[in-house]
């Protein structure tokens, strides 16, 4: 009888060949689970201590954005998870995910937690590998969302716990060198961000720390608002959102701010949804080309489009500029932590943060000439192709995992 038909994987370790099928079990047979609540927003003693407070979009990270404090956790259903525990998210653009938690730290309702003595690694490489049939069978249209008695209803086929143990050891060796190349990534990165420190002027200067030769003797930087550069345009969304998506043929792109979760560059090349016409009508149209700059969740970064479609009100487009800028420098400009520490000291205050077109505005912009400002643009235009290709290298790596993962685990429906 072929594999096929027993629930054996097509990959085996010499030592498991004799084992036997596999046995399938719910989830809710093997881990406890549980999910947590989020203390209320309007009592600001609940935050600002010193428990990281998960979110959905942050299973998977080191840090989270907010911290809450032990009398937000006393008041509230937020639970307790430890390092190691595995966290499915439930509700919002990445529901269906799954992550080993990397921080001690408390969840909130978007987050079913499941832990149990040995099969966390194991089935959190089970749950990756099926996340999109998962997604197709249990999230119908739109942006969906999991319920942690769906998560526990899901079947897993498990094998002895010494055969779980190695599949988690060998997929988990692999993920040491994804992590290794990673870091390679990170260092990239870090090294822009000191060269950028050092190429746009800092908080109380007029001229960088660092100077091409052919500009040393140029002078002062210009110093203004934003506002008198620069023009925004606040995007809007048709709504209820979910009666305008579409994956017809003539769906408009719908640009997300969760469309740059793996973007480098600050790029954007691709969306991961369309609305119709007629609700691109009720949306704000932008280009191939344009900058958009977000002004909720990951607020003040800024994107070039490589694509044209519409946006939603939580982006700004950027517009009648090109007499003062050159469009690679300000897009380099834009995401530098000059910036970027002006964004978070006028947004300071709330709880959930954003920038509205006022702070945004009242930001103050430096410039050079626009040939000095295309030499900083194609030095970090080189870095960004390094810091590209790096992250280019990792994705090839993590889809050698996955056909791994597909030969390690049984091909089972869900």
């Amino acid at each position: 009888m072929s594999n096929e038909n027993k629930l054996i994987p097509e990959l085996r370790f010499p030592e498991f060949e004799n084992d036997g099928d596999w046995e399938m079990k719910a989830i809710g047979d093997v881990f406890k689970s549980f999910s947590g609540g989020t203390p209320n927003t309007s009592e600001r003693e609940y935050y600002g201590g010193k428990i990281p407070f998960i979110r959905s979009a942050e299973i998977n990270r080191d840090r989270t954005e907010l911290f809450i404090t032990e009398e937000g956790l006393k008041n509230s259903s937020a639970k307790i998870v430890d390092k190691g525990d595995l966290l499915v998210a439930l509700y919002g653009a990445n529901s269906g995910d799954s992550s080993i938690c990397n921080i001690n730290g408390a969840i909130n309702q978007a987050i079913l937690c499941l832990q149990s003595e040995f099969s966390n690694a194991f089935t959190y490489n089970f749950l990756t590998l099926k996340k999109d049939l998962i997604v197709s069978k249990f999230i119908q249209g739109g942006q969906g969302n999991l319920s942690g008695d769906i998560v526990k209803s899901i079947t897993v086929p498990f094998p002895k716990k010494n055969e779980q143990q190695k599949i988690a050891s060998c997929l988990s060796s692999l993920d040491e060198v994804i992590g290794a190349q990673s870091q390679k990534l990170d260092l990239l990165k870090d090294h822009k961000k000191g060269l950028m420190q050092n190429l746009f002027p800092q908080e109380g200067e007029k001229v960088p720390k660092y100077r091409f030769k052919e500009f040393e003797k140029d002078g002062e930087w210009e110093l203004k608002p934003f506002s008198k550069y620069i023009k925004l345009y606040r995007g809007s969304s048709p709504r209820p959102i979910i009666e305008y998506q579409t994956q017809g043929v003539d769906g408009v792109n719908w640009i997300k701010i969760g469309d740059t979760g793996s973007v480098t560059d600050f790029v954007i090349r691709s969306v991961s949804e369309k609305i119709t016409p007629k609700g691109a009508e009720k949306s704000r149209a932008v280009k191939k080309g344009e900058l958009i700059l977000a002004n909720s969740m990951s607020y003040g970064s800024t994107y070039l489009l490589d694509i044209e479609g519409c946006i939603y009100d939580g982006w700004f487009v950027l517009r009648e500029y090109d007499e003062v800028f050159d469009k690679q420098f300000l897009l380099q400009l834009l995401n530098s932590e000059f910036m970027q520490n002006q964004y978070k000291k006028l947004a300071a205050g709330g709880i959930v943060q954003n920038i509205s077109s006022e702070i945004v505005y009242s930001t103050l912009l430096p410039k050079t000439s626009k040939t000095e400002q295309q030499k900083i643009a194609s030095c970090l235009s080189s870095l960004d192709a390094l810091i590209t290709a790096q992250a280019e290298k990792i994705e090839q790596l993590k889809l050698h995992k996955k056909g791994l993962m597909q030969g390690l685990f049984p091909k089972i429906e869900i």
